[in-house]
């Protein structure tokens, strides 16, 4: 689907923004990162229902530690699932699927082709016109017209080619749906279904529940819901579920996928095998090979995709667990921020880190014969502290310490007073929030690059995973260091600033119009209304769009 907002990263999306002639905006940086895996173990409590999980049993058991339980369907399965039709080249075996499509529209049988890509799904429905059959494509694009689509897939005839994300979780009636159909009905005659009064409405549903009860006849008497894969995902679950389009609620059905030599997984697996199979027995380019021994073959080459994916999935896991126990103690060190802690002792324990600092830096520890009091106390003066009147006659380093940490107690005494009891600890909040996010996001960025370049390390006989989970305990430290750092430098430097913000225009013109009362949602007409479906409701209410003038 259209995804507006999101964009590419590395450099990616301005390249393409350059080529296209665009205005190249600048690189989106990220704030905060998680895995889907670690933030659903945030929850306390994890359960799913979904009728393909078995296949995934192991993954549930190792990553979630949840146990996967098969629950008998509600009434029996009658779906027929055949044996998969394997031809030599992809020309041969689309040919077959428009002619075995034409065979089932004769019968009266409702047809659903899953394809495995949006570009594969154009291809068909380019075949499917050239040979004059009418047809619907469900790929993502018109997520508009979906709703519609799937509601009348279950009529005698129909033919509907999908994706497999748009396949999912839909539930074709046999026969067609008939609040769909009494809805298009009332269109055609150029009636607003939302709009006409409820006899209409009810003359017009009664006719389409009519029409749908003998049309479900029809529909059962040639066989269900006939299923057509154009090829086999690299995961048995997604193939499940679109075999798991028909059949449903005990209603007949039945399913086949159509393979070719020249299918990605085909040509990775079972491809030599099965070329050799197909000369022996003389087959030619039109003829289709049935046989229980490769679709066994296709299965097993795809639980080797899913074993490997599986691999992948759990290694991305095992890297975001050593930046999970940190995320977990920076957002609880914000959480104590946030909820208004006495944060006093952090503010101090920061500013004698950094004065420490300085001192060890401009008066060597042991040396004082190379000490160069002027530049502290000139580096101070520019943090905001004064330099100890006593410094100059002092020669040990633990007095030196104690000295500019009492004298970094009395500048912050100032600055409290200076900024007045009431705003200080809000400004103590906002100064320890803003040094923590802003190298958090810089803190993230080299863990990202840390991880893309980890790999190498693997050709010097070193696991990847333990060099990463040292380098990133090293970076961890210095990101702690950083912390103080900034807030020692950033708490005596702080200034407020009073400003008078004036109400926006449409608000203030809102709120006299309406004489200072509540101001409510802009009546639009639903038709003139256009916007995403997880967009804000052009009517002003607040709510997103599919759950307002879209639903």
């Amino acid at each position: 689907r259209k995804m507006p907002g999101r964009r590419w990263s590395e450099g990616l999306h301005q390249a393409i923004e350059a080529k296209e002639g665009l205005r190249v905006q600048r690189e989106s940086v990220t704030m905060a990162t998680i895995t889907f895996q670690n933030y659903f173990r945030l929850y306390g409590k994890l359960a799913g229902m979904t009728g393909t999980a078995m296949t995934e049993a192991e993954e549930f058991s190792k990553i979630y530690k949840l146990d996967v339980t098969s629950i008998p369907t509600h009434r029996p399965m009658i779906r027929v699932d055949e044996p998969d039709l394997v031809y030599r080249t992809e020309r041969a075996k689309d040919a077959a699927i428009i002619e075995h499509i034409k065979e089932r529209i004769a019968a009266g049988q409702p047809v659903l082709v899953g394809t495995t890509s949006v570009e594969r799904s154009e291809h068909l429905a380019g075949l499917l016109k050239h040979e004059g059959i009418k047809h619907n494509v469900l790929n993502a694009k018109q997520h508009e017209r979906e709703a519609p689509i799937v509601a009348q897939a279950g009529r005698s005839g129909a033919v509907t080619i999908a994706t497999n994300m748009a396949g999912r979780g839909t539930d074709i009636v046999l026969g067609g749906n008939p609040a769909g159909l009494a809805s298009e009905a009332l269109r055609i005659k150029g009636l607003n279904p939302a709009e006409v009064d409820a006899e209409t409405y009810a003359a017009a549903l009664a006719d389409a529940e009519r029409s749908c009860i003998v049309d479900r006849e029809v529909v059962l008497a040639a066989g269900g819901l006939r299923i057509i894969g154009t090829e086999r995902h690299e995961s048995r679950r997604i193939d499940n579920q679109l075999r798991g389009r028909a059949g449903r609620q005990g209603d007949p059905g039945s399913s086949r996928f159509y393979l070719s030599l020249e299918d990605d997984l085909m040509k990775r697996f079972a491809g030599e095998r099965v070329v050799g199979l197909m000369d022996r027995l003389g087959f030619d380019e039109s003829q289709a090979l049935e046989s229980a021994m490769v679709s066994r073959t296709i299965e097993g080459a795809q639980t080797r995709v899913e074993g490997y994916n599986f691999d992948v999935r759990k290694r991305v896991v095992e890297f975001d667990d050593v930046i999970n126990m940190q995320r977990a103690t920076v957002y609880g060190e914000r959480d104590r921020v946030l909820r208004g802690e006495d944060l006093a002792l952090t503010i101090q324990d920061a500013l004698h880190a950094e004065v420490r600092a300085l001192a060890a830096t401009h008066c060597p520890p042991g040396l004082p014969g190379d000490w160069n009091r002027a530049t502290l106390a000139t580096e101070l003066q520019r943090l905001g502290v004064q330099a100890p009147a006593t410094l100059e006659a002092i020669v040990e380093d633990t007095l030196l310490y104690e000295a500019v940490a009492v004298a970094a107690d009395e500048a912050l005494e100032r600055k409290a007073k200076e900024i007045g009891e009431e705003m200080w600890p809000k400004v103590e909040r906002a100064v320890i929030l803003r040094s923590i996010d802003q190298l958090w996001v810089e803190h993230l960025t080299e863990v990202d690059d840390l991880r893309r370049g980890i790999g190498l390390r693997g050709h010097a006989q070193i696991d990847p995973l333990n060099a990463f989970k040292i380098e990133a305990f090293k970076l961890y430290e210095e990101f702690q260091s950083l912390i103080r750092v900034s807030i020692g430098r950033a708490i005596l430097r702080v200034s407020l600033v009073q400003e008078q913000r004036a109400p926006r225009p449409a608000v203030a013109a809102a709120a006299v119009a309406s004489g200072g009362a509540s101001v409510t949602p802009a009546k639009v007409p639903a038709g003139e209304m256009k916007a995403g479906r997880n967009d804000a409701c052009p009517c002003g209410s607040g709510k997103k769009f599919k759950k307002c003038h879209g639903a």
